[in-house]
């Protein structure tokens, strides 16, 4: 009969108990953010490749050592572009181990950024050098800094970190991460920036783009531990940025201090350890305080979950109380509400 290429349902439990053995055999661990899962079965229903996909990446490919070099893999990878393609996704992202690259690069994907470990790829050969050649379009002469935010929402503490690098630098250009990696989109968080922040001529908004990911969809499937991948990710996302700053003649990045937040504080550590390797200097800006409590997000997020709206007014710049105080911020709530857990590991 032959081989068989099928999507793996998220309910077939026999099927996803071999798609983990076979990723635990090669090295992988299941990644937990997948939504859509395909392998190749043999004759005998035995799983001998898989492969997924989360949003327009693909994800925790492997095929069976007894079967490998017989062209599975390839298989796999073009029926995930076709599901790709049929969902609009064209432009695609993968990470993989440095030793895959050429057999990505024979599929048409490109390298963007490389670990020891790790490799960042993309199917556009002049996808990145695009993104950085209409960055380079908003470059300004004099002293520039940058600051990366995912403002879930926009807070005065945020309003703080981007205050205090505008009143020290001539141009302050500022990412905000584009995944939808939580319960507030894009578009919502973007406009609440750049409301928050149009009293400061010399900030400039920019849309991250896919190249500066969030650490809630970074990949985790090739590393052992969750300080691994928050250390890696950090590492990864610096190499992006490392390539990005000269576009905008950036010398400084603004971060603020963490105390409560694992993932940030490891974030932070890294960064002041490897930014000034590529000409910049981290500048830890201490957290904005009301009674003794950092202002944050994730205190902003719990009183909205929690039910307790008026809560917010104090720790919110007047943009943002405004927005969640209106009524087309009525789905947003109900998304934050309908959260489990809105503080960040």
């Amino acid at each position: 009969m032959g081989d068989t290429l099928t999507v793996i349902s998220p309910r077939d439990t026999r099927a996803q108990k071999q798609v983990d053995a076979l990723l635990e055999r090669e090295g992988i661990q299941r990644d937990g953010n997948l939504d859509y899962t395909c392998g190749i079965f043999d004759d005998d229903w035995r799983l001998i490749a898989t492969g997924s996909c989360f949003g327009n990446t693909l994800r925790c490919l492997a095929v069976v050592r007894d079967r490998q070099g017989e062209g599975l893999l390839n298989q796999i990878v073009t029926h995930l572009m076709e599901v790709q393609a049929e969902r609009g996704n064209i432009h695609l992202f993968l990470y993989t181990k440095p030793r895959s690259t050429k057999f990505f690069g024979d599929l048409g994907f490109y390298e963007i950024a490389r670990l020891d470990k790790l490799v960042f790829m993309e199917n556009r050969r002049r996808g990145f050098s695009n993104y950085c050649a209409a960055l380079e379009k908003t470059r300004r002469g004099g002293r520039s800094a940058a600051i990366v935010m995912n403002a879930n929402p926009f807070s005065l503490g945020h309003l703080h970190l981007a205050e205090r690098a505008a009143a020290e630098n001539d141009t302050v250009h500022l990412f905000v991460l584009s995944e939808e990696a939580g319960p507030i989109p894009f578009d919502v968080r973007r406009q609440l920036v750049r409301e928050g922040t149009a009293h400061l001529p010399n900030v400039v908004c920019h849309d991250s783009g896919p190249y500066l990911i969030s650490s809630v969809t970074f990949p985790s499937y090739f590393l052992k531990d969750k300080d691994t991948v928050i250390r890696t990710h950090a590492a990864l996302d610096l190499e992006v940025f490392g390539k990005i700053a000269p576009c905008l003649n950036v010398t400084r990045r603004y971060v603020g201090e963490e105390k409560s937040s694992h993932v940030t504080a490891l974030y932070n550590e890294i960064m002041v350890r490897r930014l000034p390797d590529l000409g910049i200097t981290c500048r830890v800006v201490p957290r904005l305080e009301q009674d003794a409590v950092p202002v944050s997000a994730s205190t902003v997020r719990k009183a909205i979950h929690d039910g307790r709206l008026e809560d917010i007014r104090p720790l919110v710049p007047e943009s943002t109380w405004s927005y969640f105080n209106s009524p087309k911020a009525g789905a947003v709530i109900a998304a934050i509400q309908r959260e489990k857990d809105v503080i960040h590991y």
